[in-house]
């Protein structure tokens, strides 16, 4: 009744009929009054609705809600911009659509199914995306096999749904990216952190630049572009490092230094001499489930305060939690714990989130996974 999208199983007194994993299903209360209509799945979140509403989920549906998310998304200059060319169409709850994500390179769609009803609507998705978008869609890409419940990941396999492969560069902010959706992390590039690279690049002049965990050297590429003195990155994927050069290289005409390490962040921090101007930590989330949320809490105090220690006084630290079931308080004290244990004075200058392509519904706090903090660094 307060429209949050998930049921949870131990909510559900009873259900009627044989409901395989992925069916549409309708949810009613204990006085049989409609609730919504959702997608199943077995497990500790039962339904994913769709709609609170008594309306057909088909074709029309699809399209409906694939136009609205487009018409935002052309609000926020982001679909048709001469600049940019990444950015998330389809945001799961954020959009109306609990299970699905669709991000776009260029006339690319990456399309990730969390939960078998989105994988089953794949077909209804492709045709909806195809009528929406026109000539501005030339392929879809299904990369769901990392986001699957783990019993459907065995029969799945990722690939193309509509059309063939589009070579990049693509382009964020003016500048050119290489994404690699059906190898690399996540849909092939970090979409969610391109206000905080922007961010970084008004930040970085004159600056020793140390980017952890830099995957594809996207914070480095702005970092350069905003004037920066010197710029490590660090990954501990040869593949991931390998990228980052390519992006370097096509990108090129800034005056600033850049080196790349293979090398575990950790071992990076404690083993290499020297101090930084500006760290950023974009580490992969350390919780994914309740369960594991203090070790997580943990790690990002170790982290942390070894890049604490690495930064000269009037440095700044970039610093990010990516793991939903960390909250934003908590992922902010064992960053304060870091710094005292360091014993730093440290002054916020920034609290980031996700840009706004990848919505939050207001009735779905969970949906801000997101946390970023800047800090002035003494």
């Amino acid at each position: 009744m307060r429209r949050h999208p998930w049921v949870f199983s131990g909510a559900i007194q009873s259900i009627e009929g044989d409901v395989a994993e992925g069916d549409l299903v309708n949810v009613s209360d204990h006085m049989n009054r409609f609730l919504g209509t959702g997608h199943y799945q077995p497990g500790s979140i039962a339904v994913r609705v769709l709609s609170f509403e008594r309306e057909q989920i088909g074709d029309s549906f699809w399209k409906e809600k694939l136009e609205n998310a487009l018409a935002l998304r052309r609000e926020l200059g982001l679909a048709g911009s001469n600049h940019t060319s990444m950015y998330r169409l389809v945001h799961g709850e954020g959009d109306g659509l609990p299970g699905l994500v669709v991000d776009m390179y260029g006339k690319t769609a990456v399309m990730q199914a969390h939960t078998a009803g989105m994988l089953r609507s794949a077909g209804e998705i492709v045709r909806a995306l195809k009528e929406i978008m026109g000539k501005d869609l030339k392929a879809v890409y299904n990369k769901s096999l990392q986001t699957l419940p783990g019993r459907m990941r065995e029969s799945h396999r990722d690939g193309y749904l509509y059309g063939e492969r589009e070579e990049g560069p693509f382009l964020e902010s003016g500048l050119s990216f290489l994404a690699d959706w059906e190898h690399g992390q996540k849909t092939g590039f970090y979409i969610d952190q391109r206000e905080n690279r922007k961010l970084l690049e008004k930040l970085a002049a004159g600056r020793k630049v140390l980017n952890l965990f830099g995957y594809s050297g996207s914070f480095s590429v702005y970092a350069l572009r905003g004037g920066a003195r010197v710029v490590h990155t660090v990954d501990s994927s040869r593949a991931a490092i390998e990228m980052a050069g390519e992006n370097l290289r096509i990108n090129p005409g800034f005056p600033g230094q850049h080196e790349a390490f293979v090398a575990d962040a950790m071992d990076f921090l404690k083993n290499t001499p020297g101090t930084y101007n500006l760290i950023v930590l974009d580490p992969p989330a350390y919780a994914k489930h309740g369960v594991a949320r203090q070790n997580a809490l943990q790690g990002y105090r170790r982290l942390n305060q070894a890049a604490l220690e690495k930064i000269e006084p009037g440095g700044m630290l970039f610093t990010f939690s990516c793991s939903q079931v960390v909250s934003r308080e908590q992922f902010r004290r064992s960053v304060f714990v870091a710094a005292a244990t360091a014993g730093r004075p440290a002054r916020i200058l920034y609290q980031t989130a996700q840009p706004p392509d990848h919505p939050v519904s207001l009735y779905h706090p969970e949906g801000e996974y997101l946390k970023g903090l800047v800090l002035s660094v003494d």
